[in-house]
């Protein structure tokens, strides 16, 4: 991280020997300078590991586990969508046996003088059958169909919901960065006042 090295950069130039032979009030100045500077250098690392710690790792937690959650509502409508296809395929079918059925059966009856009443009577229990698997085909599509609504209107509110915890982290964040922003500069000033008055 920038701040790392800049905390580095400062270590150096505290432990720099130039103008180490001054003395008097000019030495004192000098001295308190290399101290503010490691001081400083010091404050910085703590920083740098800080934000590390409680904004980084935390935001990086919270995106793996955002992208986790999009990741399962994705394969959850997936999922919803192709249960829906497969049940309308099953009504699609059953609705071209039923037609077969009934043309087969109209074609019976125009035979009627050709064909036993026992076949028609087979006929027709078919067809019956046919409609009663029609009408399950279409039950069962329509559950699909209300389960898919009901999901997509539950997964919608989860997406919300993590939406708003998602602003939610990254401005409790934002804040932790100020504050710790804030005493970084806040100690800063107080290294500088000191050798404003030696000086």
């Amino acid at each position: 991280m920038k701040i790392e090295e800049d905390a580095k950069n400062l270590a150096k130039l505290s432990q720099n020997s130039l103008a180490a032979q001054e003395e008097g009030s000019l030495g004192e100045a000098w001295a308190q300078v290399k101290k503010n500077l490691a001081d400083e250098a010091e404050v910085h690392l703590k920083f740098s590991a800080k934000i590390q710690s409680q904004v980084e790792k935390p935001l990086m937690n919270f995106h793996e586990n955002f992208k986790k959650d999009m990741k399962k509502c994705d394969h959850r409508i997936a999922d919803l969508c192709k249960q829906l296809a497969s049940r309308y395929a099953s009504v699609e079918k059953a609705w071209k046996a039923l037609t077969e059925w009934q043309r087969d059966l109209e074609m019976k009856t125009q035979q009627l003088s050709n064909k036993t009443e026992e076949d028609i009577k087979k006929a027709w229990r078919k067809s019956t059958q046919t409609g009663d698997d029609l009408m399950c085909c279409v039950d069962l599509y329509n559950q699909a169909q209300s389960k898919w609504f009901e999901e997509m209107v539950t997964t919608t509110l989860e997406l919300e919901q993590l939406e708003v915890e998602r602003v939610e982290m990254i401005r409790q964040h934002l804040c932790q960065y100020t504050q710790l922003q804030h005493e970084v500069d806040m100690f800063n000033q107080s290294t500088v006042e000191p050798v404003d008055q030696l000086l």
